[in-house]
Order: structure tokens, then C-alpha cells, then sequence
């Protein structure tokens, strides 16, 4: 008889143990053990599918194709995943419920089936007629796409070791399950042990195997942390529910740059891409009114106009209250402090709500200067010029300091019209442009001039 026990996972790294622990061995993770229960048995099976070779090869003669990649028939999509989709390549796709994560990668399938590719749609909280409705909803291309509607990860080897699909969509990872564990599915140990199964399954079958997983409260992939180190990409489906833009991040890739930006519009006949988000971003900017600034941040290698604006009023409370959107909340607070330590501007007595519209999320340090311009705009009422655009990074001396892909960013500027550019000195030295005026400064005191 197989003999049942419990043991502690830690859902951070996975780090097994005995007993509950306080604080992780592995990972110094508090309060992140919980109790599964597993049954071992002597089975002594192995993965039909395990690679046995053992043979070291020699780098310089590892045969390369340069045809690796497979268009996803979206530029977007493409852009994130690093120029295409990587064959025998693990990605992982995160996002909340209900923010489109299925929306996407069922539209994918049918653009890439209509195409020639063979794909295999695999669900375990849908059946194929339900896949069907929502797919009828896309368009009516891509019906050759193959469906299945299945948990057993037993089952699922044997179908994809069969028809050998060139593309297989796992959604979602948390219903999979194996047999051979004895913990509900969803657990860390199910979770662990279904995404190595995939993990050895696409590489030895040389597949493009995409999991979906759901996040929990914090945004965070639900699974033990090393669920995101298994697999090749890591790409997390953001946005507002109530609102129609979504954002799709690449956290992690081994094939291509990280924090790359895609930008989709949700409508009635699916996701639509967006190709110029800056001009969607800065549209309907206000002009002539105080705390309202354009800034230039980098998304990956791609540059993207928005709009900050900052409302600083006298409080009515003993302690001011600060309120930031998009932007680091504690960011905010420091530059705050720069303002009124360097410039000698008195903000202990008023409040402050920061706000980055477009419901885009910057922690790029280049919005730094943006964001002080905006708040000292607001709290002297003198608006900046029409057609300007701000960026660099601010010390706690008050100096502005130099970013990166400073040419790039005035290029878009110019691109989308824009009359002047606020950038740091150190920049402003090494980029000789004639057709928009470069307003370069060294220090947050050469700011109350602008105004």
C-alpha cells in the first residue's frame, strides 16, 4: 500500500519540508509554507519523453537555424515575444480573470491555423462547443485550429506525443493535473510537477508549448515561484477591466529583450492592436493648463509618449495627503522632498495626487523630471509651453542626470510633433538636431525658469 504523509512547499521557490518553517531556508521568504498532502509510491515510472542523451557537445558545431521563429501574425504579439514565437520554446502568460488572456492566445491560434501551422488548443475550463461560441466571436478564419478539453497530463502526452501539433496552448495551468500525485490540482506540487512535464515534452518534441496562469491578489503568477525560472518567457497580460487598452509585458525572455510593451484594444471582435500607443497616450492632452507634462519613457526598445499630471493643493489636515497613480508612490514622496529642500518650496503643506494617464504604469527613472515639472507647474499655477516634453532622472542634491536612448526619445518627439524637449545637459551635449529646440538643464533650480 502506498504510504500517505504531508509535507510543507514553500510557494515561493518550491522548497520542500517536513515540518511548517517561519522564514523559507531557500528563498528567506516569510509565512510562504503550506501543507499538501503526497502520496509516494514505487511505481518507478519515467516520462515517455525524457530526453536520455548524455553526450556533451561542442558549441561551435550545435547546428543553428535561423528560421527559428514563427510569426504570430500579430506585430505586437511578435514585438514582446523578441521578433516571433521560438520553437520548442516554454511560455508562460499571466494576467487577472477576466482580463483577456484567453481572448489572446485563442485569436493567435486561429490566425496561426488559418496559416498552415498546426495548433492544438487544450482547455481545462471549457468545453470545445464553448471554445467554439467564443471563437465564433473572433472571426470566422482558423477552422482547422484543433481542440481539446482535458485535465490528465497523462492524456494530454499521449494526444500531443501523437498528432506532434507544432503549437499546444495549456489553459490553464492551474486545473492540470498527474496522476501520479496525489495533491488537488492547482497546489504547488501539481503545479511543480505538470509544468516539468510540459517543460520535457516540448523540448524533446521540439513544440512551442504557451501556459496560462492565473495571479493571485499581489499580481504574482498563483504557483510556487519557480514556476517562472522553468519556462523560457514570461509575458503578463495587464490592464484595467473597466477600461478597452490593455498592456502585454515581457517580464522574462531568454530569446528576446525584457520589458518589451505591447499595447491591444479590447472590442467586440476581439483584441486589436495598437501600433502608435504614444499618440493614443497623449491625446487629448490639455493645453495651457498647469501640472499637465509630457514625458518620454522606454518600454523595451520601444518609446512611449505620456501624459503626467499633478494636482497640489493647501490641505485641510494636520498630515497632507499624497495620492499617486501609475507612478512609485514612495518616487513621488522623495522628489517632494527635493522640491522643498532645494528649491525652498513649502509642500509639507499641501496635498499632492499624481496621476499617469492612459493607465500606464512607469518605474523608468527618466520620468523623474517629468514628474517634477508637473508638480511645481501645479503648485505655482504657471503652466509649461504647448508641445514640450520632459524627461531625466533627479537626484537628492537636486541635480538632473543623464538617461538612456536620449536620441530615440527625441526622435518620437519629433515624430508626433513636438515643438520643444526639457532633457538633462549631459544629454543635450551629444544629440545635434535642427528641427526641435533642446532645452537642456543640470539642476531642478533651472526649472523654476521654464515656468
Amino acid at each position: 500500500m502506498p504510504k500517505s504523509s504531508s509535507v510543507f512547499f514553500c510557494k515561493e521557490c518550491g522548497f520542500e519540508s517536513s515540518k511548517w518553517l517561519g522564514q523559507c531556508p531557500g528563498c528567506k521568504a516569510w509565512n510562504s509554507f503550506v501543507e499538501e498532502p503526497v502520496t509516494k509510491t514505487k511505481s518507478g515510472k519515467t516520462p515517455a519523453v525524457a530526453n536520455r542523451s548524455a553526450e556533451p557537445v561542442v558549441l561551435s558545431k550545435v547546428s543553428f537555424d535561423s528560421e527559428t521563429r514563427i510569426s504570430s501574425k500579430s506585430a505586437e504579439f511578435d514585438r514582446v515575444l523578441g521578433g516571433g514565437i521560438v520553437k520548442a520554446s516554454l511560455v508562460l502568460v499571466g494576467g487577472d480573470p477576466g482580463i483577456g488572456k484567453s481572448t489572446l492566445l485563442l485569436q493567435t491560434c486561429k490566425a496561426l491555423s488559418q496559416s498552415g501551422v498546426k495548433v492544438l488548443y487544450i482547455s481545462g475550463e471549457e468545453s470545445p462547443a464553448q471554445i467554439r461560441m467564443r471563437a465564433e466571436r473572433l472571426g470566422p478564419e482558423g477552422n482547422d485550429l484543433l481542440l481539446l478539453s482535458q485535465t490528465s497530463l497523462d492524456v494530454i502526452e499521449e494526444t500531443v506525443t501523437k498528432i506532434r501539433p507544432e503549437i499546444v496552448v495549456i489553459d490553464s495551468i492551474q486545473t492540470m493535473y498527474r496522476e501520479d500525485v496525489s495533491a488537488a490540482p492547482g497546489s504547488v506540487s501539481q503545479v511543480r510537477e505538470t509544468t516539468g512535464a510540459l517543460l520535457r515534452l516540448g523540448k524533446s518534441l521540439a513544440i512551442t508549448i504557451f501556459i496560462v496562469g492565473h495571479v493571485t491578489k499581489e499580481g504574482v503568477v498563483a504557483g510556487p515561484r519557480v514556476l517562472e525560472h522553468m519556462v523560457d518567457t514570461v509575458l503578463y497580460f495587464e490592464g484595467e477591466n473597466s477600461g478597452s487598452y490593455r498592456v502585454l509585458r515581457a517580464v522574462k525572455n531568454r530569446f528576446g529583450p525584457t520589458n518589451e510593451i505591447g499595447v491591444f484594444e479590447m472590442c467586440g471582435t476581439g483584441l486589436k492592436e495598437v501600433p502608435n500607443p504614444s499618440q493614443l497616450l497623449i491625446e487629448g492632452t490639455p493645453e495651457g493648463e498647469p501640472g499637465s507634462v509630457v514625458t518620454a519613457s522606454v518600454e523595451g526598445t520601444r518609446t512611449i509618449m505620456t501624459e503626467v499630471q499633478a494636482l497640489v493643493c493647501q490641505t485641510s489636515f494636520n498630515l497632507p495627503r499624497r495620492t499617486a497613480v501609475g507612478v512609485d508612490y514612495n518616487r513621488v514622496n522623495m522628489l517632494m522632498a527635493v522640491l522643498e529642500k532645494r528649491l525652498g518650496v513649502k509642500m509639507s503643506f499641501c496635498d499632492a495626487y499624481v496621476n499617469a494617464t492612459g493607465g500606464m504604469k512607469m518605474s523608468e527613472p527618466s520620468t523623474d523630471l517629468a514628474l517634477v515639472m508637473a508638480i511645481l507647474s501645479s503648485f505655482k499655477n504657471r503652466p509649461l509651453a504647448e508641445k514640450t516634453v520632459v524627461f531625466g532622472e533627479v537626484g537628492l542634491s537636486g541635480e538632473v542626470r543623464g538617461v538612456s536612448m536620449a536620441e530615440n526619445r527625441v526622435s518620437e518627439a519629433v515624430r508626433l510633433g513636438m515643438k520643444t524637449v526639457i532633457l538633462p545637459a549631459v544629454n543635450k551635449k551629444k544629440i545635434d538636431r535642427s528641427d526641435i529646440e533642446l532645452i537642456g538643464v543640470s539642476n531642478v533650480r533651472d526649472l523654476a525658469e521654464l515656468l
